[in-house]
C-alpha cells in the first residue's frame, strides 16, 4: 500500500514524498488520495488520507506548513509556529514556496500538473518545498528558494534537489508565451526545452521539469544531485491528479519534505 500511496526520490536522505491518488478513502470525484482541502470533498475524508500519506512518508501530518499558491515566486522561511492542521485556514496568502532548518516542521506544497520542487541540504540541515508552475518558473521562484536556503547556511553545491511528477512535454500544449517567458529566465539558454507542436500551428511542447532543472543548474546544482522523476501527471489520471485532463473537479497532490 505504502509505495501507491507515496513516490520518493533516491537523492534525499530525509523523510519526504511526492503523493500519488492511490490509496486513500476519498468517493467520487476525489477517489481517493485527495489531500487538497477546499476542494469540496469531506473534511474527514482529506484527514485521513493525510494520516495515511503522513503514515507512508514517517512525517507526523497533524501540523505542517502550507499556505495558498497564487503561482508567484514568494518563499518564505518557516518557523514552528507557521504549521497548522489540514482542517485550518491556510496561515500564508500568496506562497509558493517554503525553507526551514527546523527539524521535525514538514513543508507541504500541493500540485496538480506543477512541477513539485523538494529540496535538501545535508550538510547544513535545509529543507525546501516549491511549488513550480511555468508563471513561477519564469518568475524565478527557483532562485528564490535556493537563495533562501542559502540565508539559513545551505550551499548550491551541496544541495540534493527532487523534481516530482508533473506534466511533461509529451502533455504539455503551450503558447508561444510561455517557451518565451522560459527562455528569457534562461538568459536565451532555453534550446531543446520546447518545440512546434506538429499538430497544432502555433502551439508548442514545452518541458517545464527541465526548464527547472536547467535553472537549478545555472544556480550551481551539480547535475548528479538533480533527481528529475519523469513523470507525468497528464498521461496517467489513473496515478495522479492532472488539472488539464480532470478540470476543477479533482483532488490534489501534495510533496513533502521534514528533517
Amino acid at each position: 500500500m505504502e509505495e501507491d500511496i507515496v513516490i520518493r526520490s533516491r537523492l534525499l536522505a530525509c523523510r519526504h514524498g511526492f503523493s500519488t491518488r492511490l490509496g486513500g478513502v476519498s468517493e467520487g470525484a476525489f477517489e481517493s488520495l485527495n489531500l487538497g482541502a477546499g476542494r469540496g470533498d469531506a473534511m474527514e475524508s482529506v484527514r485521513e488520507n493525510w494520516r495515511r500519506f503522513g503514515a507512508a512518508t514517517g512525517i507526523d501530518t497533524a501540523r505542517f506548513v502550507h499556505g495558498r499558491q497564487v503561482h508567484g515566486a514568494l518563499v518564505r522561511v518557516a518557523r514552528r509556529e507557521d504549521a497548522h492542521p489540514i482542517d485550518e485556514p491556510a496561515g500564508w496568502e500568496g506562497t509558493d514556496g517554503y525553507v526551514t532548518a527546523e527539524p521535525d516542521l514538514p513543508l507541504a506544497v500541493f500540485t496538480a500538473d506543477c512541477t513539485p520542487l523538494l529540496m535538501l541540504d545535508p550538510r547544513a540541515g535545509v529543507v525546501a518545498a516549491v511549488h513550480c508552475g511555468w508563471r513561477s518558473t519564469a518568475a524565478d521562484i527557483e532562485k528564490n528558494a535556493v537563495e533562501a536556503m542559502a540565508g539559513l547556511g545551505a550551499r548550491p553545491q551541496d544541495i540534493r534537489a527532487a523534481i516530482g511528477p508533473g506534466i511533461r512535454r509529451c502533455c504539455f500544449q503551450t503558447g508561444p508565451e510561455v517557451p518565451a517567458a522560459l527562455d528569457a529566465l534562461l538568459g536565451g539558454d532555453g534550446a531543446g526545452l520546447w518545440e512546434p507542436d506538429p499538430d497544432a500551428p502555433g502551439k508548442y511542447r514545452t518541458d517545464l521539469p527541465g526548464a527547472v532543472k536547467r535553472r537549478l543548474l545555472q544556480l550551481g546544482l551539480a547535475e548528479e544531485n538533480i533527481d528529475e522523476l519523469g513523470l507525468c501527471t497528464m498521461c496517467r489520471p489513473d496515478r495522479f491528479w492532472s488539472h488539464r485532463s480532470m478540470g476543477a473537479a479533482r483532488g490534489s497532490q501534495a510533496n513533502i519534505i521534514a528533517l
